[in-house]
């Protein structure tokens, strides 16, 4: 099949000039060369090379003139990562006559080195385009009666190699209104060109056809080379839109979570059935991927498999800087090799991933792996096998394992210094204590170290056949002799008083302790329970609430000088205050809110006024009970929930929806286990690592309404929330040191009486003595230890750090500067060598302005 012999090709790269347009061009003219005998045809065969000097281009390396005749060579496209370079543009003109508009399509194309073909035939369009595949169809459009342009574009359309082709409708210039081009787009065109037969004007349009729309449709075309090695691979590829629409899945990734072809797309992200926990999910992968990071993970299949999908999600930038795209990478588990899979994982290109590759399954050495891997086809049936196979199949790498194959990866290549250097960071991180930090001992700073290796360990040695009785009591009863409001308008003056400024972090809870008798949970908790509406949330009544918070503070101690309801208390007042800070408020889900006060609450009760190393040392009941792990914790919360449901009277829960009131209870019990102390340093690396860093990274920049939603998105994850509620009931249950001096002092005077044993029983350094245990932290006997020497470690070892991190995140400065002016109350004791909580009234202190906290305050007793 070949083009009807009216059609003209011209393939001339040098514009012929002639006539009145010839002065339009720059450049010397040339005579327009003639048509060969009997009318212009297509060539029959490739053009032969020009000689040396020839003034024309060749059609490997096209050229074209710029303003001033100067010959440019057509430069390659970038298209992403991927760069070709375009061939010579074919262009196909479509006109009943060679009129003035005609020619000087033809002599622009000749100008711009693009080949021309003529056609009058409409009958011969569509076959030469069939045969040529031109880039661009000039349609004469100003004579309808000799030429149905609209016909011709709509067969030509109608054709599946038109696609990415452009086509211009040439139409009359007229006076009067301008008229719509709906008809024209409507036939199939691309664009309108006003008739101008000026070589100029032409030769403008060709280019900003060459470098808009024709430019274009290269990249699009490109683009089935891409999307046919997407439709080939194994890899279960899915693309989002910015609004998470699902705009294509490849077959890989139907197969691979359960889904029939076409089912996947045009459906929102939330509306897919991701696994049990979708929601969280969501919200997780959001906070990632919204500030540019890529976010990695597990799907599990639509179809119920328990077998992981590992899974790569990456934003990608589009106009305006802003993600456009989500690109999901979900490597396809055919559940025959598990070293396979771990090298095929989108990140593990490492060599020792592929090492690890060789080694295959020896009870699946009955199926090829490869040509199972090398055919897309076959992965829906490689993927119905048996429960058995998928659990050995089952990817259980760890983030620390890529870690260290990264670093494995990178020694291969480097220098000596850098390899020994590397070899050190994976002796660390081989470590089972990431987050613990390694104290070297200081002989010159005991209380330090018997201070962080007390509060740090659950014991040093287990004792067998010697236990230690935590209590033969059994829970304590309320006695009706305890002064108890009915309800919060039943509160007498003095304790009403006392509870005056309880909203502030100044308000001192040895007022209301004395104002109680000792009992000032049950008051403040009324207050701030109600001041949160935690009744409303637990749909609960006073009336419960108050019998509630009677059996919690009658559990706790009252002979403890420390661990006693003052404390519940005042740990309770610290939480309430923190919940109030703008960015906790607006971080915090009211069941976050609610499980804070409720930890706050009961995280000490029935505490014996011992720590963990003494009761793991001693083989005490509760020691054996927890496996020596966390066990004074565990015993707080265990026991507080029995508490609450044993009686109705006081089951704050009763009537709360059950998975309401396990999500409550899980996150209550999470917060009392935090305040253990041998993981103090685990929760605060988590919490400056994943909230403190990426919220500074987030303010160095001007923060625009977009980053203020990715920055409240960040905060809100169920990660980020659970360490936020963690790190807030640590520094409300060690926040001594950042109270007021007075507060402070009393304080400490409690703890240190808790450690040297007074207030009638034998507590933990005596007894130790007494029983030959181990003796825990030795430095804290009455008789030689200094008490401004353990508050200076105290507070250099556990509090500093970790309020300076509270601090950047909830902007706390009044409290840090009553922890400033406390340590150097306490250093100011020290350097003039006391061990006393204070100087002697006749000795003058170094510091003037710390002289005024030697007054007395009431004493706890």
């Amino acid at each position: 099949m070949g083009c009807a012999p009216s059609i003209h090709i011209s393939e001339s790269r040098e514009a012929y000039q002639g006539g009145k347009e010839a002065e339009d061009a720059p450049g010397p003219a040339a005579p327009p060369p003639p048509p060969p005998p009997g009318g212009p045809r297509l060539p029959r065969g490739p053009k032969t090379a020009a000689p040396p000097g020839a003034r024309g281009a060749s059609v490997s390396e096209p050229q074209s003139h710029d303003g001033n005749g100067q010959k440019v060579t057509a430069a390659s496209v970038q298209f992403g990562p991927m760069k070709f370079h375009p061939d010579q543009l074919q262009v196909l003109l479509v006109f009943t006559k060679e009129d003035n508009q005609c020619t000087g399509f033809c002599r622009a194309c000749e100008k711009a080195g693009f080949k021309c073909t003529v056609t009058k035939e409409a009958e011969a369009v569509l076959a030469c385009f069939l045969a040529k595949h031109h880039d661009i169809i000039i349609i004469d459009h100003r004579n309808p009666r000799q030429l149905d342009a609209a016909a011709l574009c709509r067969s030509i359309r109608s054709s599946k190699f038109s696609e990415n082709t452009v086509i211009i409708g040439v139409v009359r210039r007229v006076d009067r209104e301008e008229s719509s081009v709906m008809p024209l787009i409507a036939a199939g065109f691309t664009r309108r060109y006003v008739e101008n037969p000026s070589l100029m004007a032409c030769y403008n349009e060709l280019l900003q056809l060459e470098f808009g729309e024709v430019r274009s449709q290269l990249k699009l075309r490109a683009c089935n080379s891409v999307f046919t090695a997407l439709e080939k691979s194994q890899e279960a590829i899915e693309i989002i839109s910015e609004d998470h629409i699902i705009q294509y899945a490849n077959p890989a990734f139907g197969t691979t979570m359960g889904y029939e072809s076409g089912e996947l797309i045009g459906k929102e992200l939330a509306e897919v059935p991701i696994n049990e926990k979708k929601a969280d999910l969501l919200d997780t992968i959001n906070s990632c991927i919204k500030m540019g990071k890529e976010w990695q993970g597990i799907y599990y299949a639509k179809n119920g498999d328990n077998v992981q999908q590992n899974v790569k999600i990456i934003p990608v930038i589009g106009q305006g800087g802003k993600i456009r795209h989500y690109v999901s990478i979900i490597r396809v588990c055919n559940g025959n090799n598990k070293a396979e899979k771990i090298a095929e994982y989108v990140q593990s290109d490492t060599p020792a991933d592929n090492q690890s590759s060789k080694h295959k399954d020896k009870r699946k050495s009955s199926l090829d792996v490869r040509s199972i891997g090398a055919r897309a086809s076959e992965v829906s049936s490689q993927r119905r096998h048996s429960s058995m196979a998928r659990i050995h199949s089952m990817t259980t790498e760890a983030p620390i394992t890529k870690a260290i194959n990264i670093i494995n990866a990178a020694q291969e290549n480097s220098p000596m210094v850098v390899t020994e250097a590397l070899d050190r960071v994976l002796e660390i991180l081989r470590s089972t204590e990431l987050y613990s930090p390694q104290f070297g001992a200081k002989d010159d700073d005991p209380h330090a170290n018997d201070l962080v290796g007390g509060l740090m360990s659950d014991g040093l040695r287990r004792l067998s056949g010697n236990e230690y009785v935590l209590s033969t009591k059994s829970l304590q009863q309320v006695h009706s002799s305890v002064i108890t409001p009915s309800s919060l308008h039943d509160v007498p003056p003095r304790i009403a008083r006392a509870m005056e400024n309880e909203d502030y972090w100044d308000f001192n809870i040895f007022e209301l302790e004395a104002a109680t008798q000792k009992r000032p949970l049950i008051y403040l908790g009324l207050r701030i329970f109600a001041r949160f509406g935690i009744c409303e949330f637990l749909n609960c009544s006073e009336t419960t609430l108050r019998s509630w918070l009677q059996v919690i503070e009658a559990n706790y101690h009252s002979s403890n000088p420390y661990h006693n309801s003052t404390h519940s208390a005042d740990v309770l007042h610290a939480t309430a205050y923190f919940l109030c800070r703008e960015r906790v408020k607006q971080t915090l889900d009211p069941v976050d809110v609610v499980a804070a006060l409720i930890a706050a609450t009961i995280h000490d009760v029935d505490h014996p006024g011992r720590t963990n190393s003494f009761l793991c040392n001693a083989g005490s009941e509760l020691a054996l009970l927890y496996n020596d792990t966390a066990v004074l914790e565990s015993h707080h919360a265990a026991l507080a929930f029995q508490l609450t449901t044993r009686d109705d009277k006081c089951n704050i829960f009763k009537n709360m929806e059950r998975n309401d009131y396990r999500t409550l209870r899980l996150a209550i019990i999470d917060m009392v286990l935090a305040t253990e102390m041998t993981k103090h340093f685990e929760h605060v690396n988590k919490f400056v690592n994943s909230v403190n860093k990426p919220l500074a990274a987030l303010e160095e920049n001007e923060e625009t309404d977009e980053e203020e939603e990715v920055l409240h998105t960040m905060l809100r994850t169920p990660e980020n929330r659970t360490l936020i509620k963690r790190m807030l009931i640590k520094c409300a249950d060690v926040s001594n040191p950042c109270r007021p001096r007075e507060q402070c002092i009393e304080w400490t005077a409690r703890i240190s009486e808790e450690y040297f044993s007074q207030m009638f029983s034998v507590l933990q350094t005596d007894e130790e003595k007494q029983r030959d245990l181990p003796v825990v932290m030795p430095v804290f006997d009455r008789n030689t230890c200094s008490i401004p020497k353990s508050q200076i470690s105290f507070i250099d070892y556990f509090i500093t750090g970790m309020f300076d991190a509270w601090d950047a995140f909830a902007d706390l400065p009044e409290l840090l500067q009553h922890l400033d002016n406390n340590f150097k109350y306490w250093k100011g004791l020290d350097d003039m060598k006391l061990r006393s909580l204070r100087p002697p009234d006749d000795l003058e202190w170094p510091v003037p302005e710390l002289a005024e906290s030697t007054t007395q305050v009431m004493p706890f007793n």
